[in-house]
């Protein structure tokens, strides 16, 4: 007989509970809302918008928008970063299954205190250190290297004719053909100013060879 009323105490206590933590359909709302800062009236984007001391709630979009289904009388958390926490309670006499709220964020600003950080244990190895550093070469002397009389002079001679220096040439050998065409063209060496230059080139060396030009030197 005992045991049958403990059975029947329990199996009502049990019931009474299950009622009081499943929440009726009356008391759940839809809770919508915004979520803006309150200097700009900027959206604040992914925002943590949860009812207090659960797990349940949502985070807002892009545009600082939310909604999810609450219950009458929860109280919401908004927290994101660089922002100070808010709270706002839902009344628990609302006539509506909906709720939209507006919800404002203050700008949260927190001061760090400074960090020196020294590359160097002490000052002495800090010494020693920037004395024996290598200064890396800049732009301005890799250009002032390039434009040195001797590396440019190399520079051309290695580089070969352009698609109109060819062309040119050409031309201008072809028109000689056409020029002498039909009779025997100059020989060089009755003239007078080509004799002329072969001297000049002697004088400066130009037929010398390099090893020649290395002793000279």
């Amino acid at each position: 007989m005992i045991r049958s009323i403990l059975i029947s105490l329990f199996f009502g206590v049990l019931c009474f509970h299950q009622a009081h933590a499943q929440p009726s359909d009356d008391d759940l709302i839809q809770f919508s809302g915004v979520v803006i800062t309150g200097d700009s009236l900027s959206p604040v984007p992914f925002t943590n918008v949860v009812i207090e001391n659960t797990q349940r709630g949502t985070m807002t979009d892009y545009y600082g928008y939310f909604s999810f289904v609450a219950q009458k009388g929860d109280s919401i958390l908004f927290s994101a970063v660089g922002y100070q926490r808010s709270r706002f309670v839902i009344a628990d006499t609302l006539d509506d299954n909906k709720y939209s709220l507006i919800q404002i964020m203050v700008s949260d600003t927190v001061d760090l205190p400074p960090a020196v950080v020294y590359p160097w244990p002490t000052r002495e190895q800090f010494k020693e250190a920037f004395l024996a550093m290598v200064v890396p070469e800049t732009d301005a002397d890799r250009a002032q290297r390039n434009l040195e009389q001797a590396d440019m002079v190399a520079r051309m001679d290695a580089t070969m004719p352009s698609g109109a220096e060819t062309f040119k040439y050409s031309m201008q050998q072809y028109q000689s053909q056409i020029y002498y065409a039909g009779q025997a063209p100059p020989q060089n060496i009755f003239n007078p100013l080509a004799w002329a230059q072969f001297i000049d080139a002697w004088k400066r060396g130009d037929f010398k060879s390099e090893r020649e030009r290395g002793k000279g030197q």
